[in-house]
């Protein structure tokens, strides 16, 4: 049985910590006076701190603790929360993150730096209080001692909080910390010796604390297990605050009986309730359910499991094809039975990998933040569709092409904001980022509203770029692809932004390695959007088995919309077109046995399977359809990777090899052929 190990889990952790500070961050940017960000960022900075330091990470918590600090006094409003402060955290942020992934290497003078950044955004006023008068400050001790209070706590822990990791004895040190403090142990709910579990924590506390803090300070203590804890905080006014310390120094060394009878009327009896360990449970319980709500699994196990399924579902291939050839009918019926269990497994293997695009989309709230403060840009971004599901994989593979996308929108799309105002619209540029699903595929898109793509600069370019020839005809969807070759940019000067032609190159590179297709629209003027068309899963698919001459093809069944027959007279009719007529209108098809130059004969009876992408339709002419098949997708060899007809391969029941068609590639050729056709014709 493996262990975790803990650092590795406080990584983990961390990682969520400070991506939960960032959201909290960004959300304060535009709402600088709402109280629930402010507390929600403090929060978290105090986590943070007390994580790092439980396990180590001493450069870490020394860090965080001047950020918790900053926040604490906007928090008590002594600082006014400003944008100045929110970045010098968020960069600070970011040191963190180094902290966390690299503790023992040198980060140079970056702390320090950072640090008189945060000085600077609070406004150094912390040094206020030691330029007061001598004699002022004598008045300030008297009326802080007047405004001393005493506060009664009487708090309990769950029964399986120090095997989480929580530590009593820290809460009473930290208690202590606060005043003059004295504290008294409810031992009557531990069990006998024999019922007793060495793990499980039965004891109550009951403190008397004498503290100039207010009530948010002894909140903060507990503020780790506030939501799974009994906690209790009375305040006793001021004569019996002076009583309680010596009857609680006497109670220390007399029973407990004696207190009560020494003091009546000065501290309220202490009378452990009867429910308290029934109420315990209670927390506990909530607790562990939450844990049973979500299991953290790393990535390699669901990637090592989907590999044992995608195995299954091939297994169940060969059996189901030996029942098909036998005449037993127990086999046939153990054959289904399995074929119905591993498709419902693999139907849920499949769920377990999806993840929200909204992992995807929050990643670039800081982006954005950075960059309008970089290009002096007014931007907002806006994302749609963030509960669409896509592959794990997909999603880990999008993030760098995004990037690119999102930085190109910012720098070449979006106009400052007074050319903004001069051409009638708003100062603030808005940035979309959505998700949809169609079909087996998911549409990303980044819209802007920005000037659009100047197709005579991206003309010109590719003239002088050798990348066409000068007044070559293109269409317009093949000119406004000419932005993602190698090299190619318009930009006049290069900055940190863009301008080396690399960040769209390597967008087209990794979309055609998902199987994808990036589709571009732009009105000069009102913005672009550019859709990456991408399949849901890289792992098993649903598909339609054909074949074309001797060989065996796999369609993904999320492509198809309808098959038809070809009879042979219409075979031949059409041969100087390659269209079929389609309730009232004209769908291209492309011949697989002429495209895969089979050599064989047509079959008397062919059959057309209608493909689609988006609104474009293509027929694929094939011999016979075997039927639908569980597709286990392995990838092609090096060599075949250049091979733009097929996508990828799967293994039949028989142990042949079965190519997988690429959809997006066949009906950009079938569209091809029929532009073709037209200007011909």
């Amino acid at each position: 049985m493996s262990t975790l190990d803990p650092v590795a889990v406080f990584r983990t952790e961390a990682a969520e910590c400070l991506e939960a500070i960032e959201a909290g961050l960004l959300d304060l940017t535009h709402q600088l006076d709402n109280k629930d960000l402010v507390d929600a960022v403090f929060r978290g900075l105090h986590t943070l701190k007390g994580s790092g330091a439980m396990f180590g990470f001493e450069a870490l918590a020394a860090f965080t603790h001047h950020c918790e600090t900053a926040f604490d006094r906007v928090r008590k409003g002594e600082v006014a929360a400003t944008s100045e402060l929110v970045a010098a955290v968020l960069a600070a942020q970011d040191h963190m993150r180094a902290l966390v992934d690299q503790p023992d290497a040198d980060h140079g003078d970056t702390g320090h730096k950072l640090l008189a950044q945060l000085q600077a955004a609070v406004g150094g006023k912390e040094a206020a209080p030691a330029a007061a008068p001598a004699a002022v400050s004598a008045t300030v001790r008297d009326a802080a001692a007047k405004k001393k209070t005493t506060w009664r706590i009487r708090f309990s822990l769950p029964a399986n909080s120090m095997a989480n990791g929580t530590n009593p004895l820290g809460l009473l040190d930290e208690l202590r910390d606060l005043g003059e403090c004295t504290v008294r142990a409810n031992t009557s709910a531990i069990p006998p010796l024999d019922a007793l579990a060495p793990t499980e924590l039965h004891i109550s506390w009951d403190v008397t604390l004498t503290s100039e803090q207010d009530r948010s300070a002894i909140d903060d203590v507990f503020i780790f297990v506030l939501d799974d804890m009994e906690l209790s905080v009375e305040e006793i006014g001021g004569q019996a605050a002076a009583t309680a310390a010596p009857v609680e120094e006497k109670a220390a060394t007399a029973p407990v009986a004696a207190v009560s009878a020494a003091s009546p009327t000065s501290v309220p009896e202490f009378r452990p309730v009867e429910a308290v360990p029934a109420k315990r449970e209670a927390p506990a319980a909530i607790s562990q359910a939450k844990a049973a709500e979500n299991v953290r699994v790393p990535a390699e196990r669901l990637d090592e499991l989907m590999d044992r399924v995608g195995e299954l579902v091939i297994a169940q291939s060969r059996l189901s094809q030996l029942a098909s050839a036998s005449a037993d009918i127990a086999l046939r019926s153990v054959s289904e039975e399995i074929e119905r269990l591993s498709g419902e497994l693999r139907d849920t293997m499949m769920v377990l990998r999806m993840v929200p695009v909204a992992t995807l989309f929050s990643r670039f709230r800081r982006l954005v933040h950075d960059l309008a403060r970089e290009t002096g840009k007014v931007i907002e971004l806006v994302t749609e569709g963030e509960s669409t599901e896509v592959d794990k994989t997909v999603i880990e593979r999008l993030a760098d092409p995004l990037v690119h996308l999102v930085r190109n929108s910012i720098d070449h799309g979006l106009e400052t904001p007074a050319d903004r105002l001069a051409s009638g619209k708003t100062e603030a540029g808005t940035v979309t980022l959505s998700a949809r699903q169609a079909g087996g595929e998911v549409i990303i898109s980044i819209k802007d509203d920005g000037r659009g793509i100047n197709r005579e600069r991206v003309r010109a370019k590719a003239e002088s770029s050798g990348l066409i020839q000068p007044g070559q005809p293109l269409s317009d969807s093949e000119l406004l692809q000419l932005i993602f070759a190698p090299g190619f940019s318009t930009a006049a000067a290069i900055t940190n932004l863009s301008g080396r032609g690399v960040g769209m190159d390597v967008v087209k590179k990794t979309v055609e390695a998902l199987r994808g297709a990036i589709d571009i629209v732009s009105l000069p003027g009102q913005g672009s959007e550019v859709s990456l068309r991408i399949p849901l899963t890289l792992a098993i698919i649903d598909g339609l088995l054909v074949r074309v001459g001797s060989g065996r093809y796999v369609i993904p069944l999320s492509a198809v919309e309808e098959c038809l027959e070809l009879s042979l007279e219409e075979d031949l009719r059409s041969r100087g077109r390659s269209f079929i007529s389609l309730r009232d209108s004209l769908v291209p098809f492309l011949r697989l046995r002429d495209l895969f130059r089979t050599g064989t004969k047509p079959d008397v009876h062919q059959k057309v399977v209608v493909i689609s992408t988006g609104t474009e339709r293509v027929g694929l002419v094939v011999d016979q359809i075997i039927g639908d098949h569980q597709t286990v997708i392995k990838s092609m060899s090096k060599l075949h990777n250049n091979v733009a007809t097929f996508s990828g391969a799967t293994i039949l029941g028989d142990g042949s090899v079965a190519l997988i068609l690429d959809v997006g590639h066949l009906v950009a050729a079938g569209q091809q052929q029929e532009a073709q056709l037209r200007v011909a014709g």
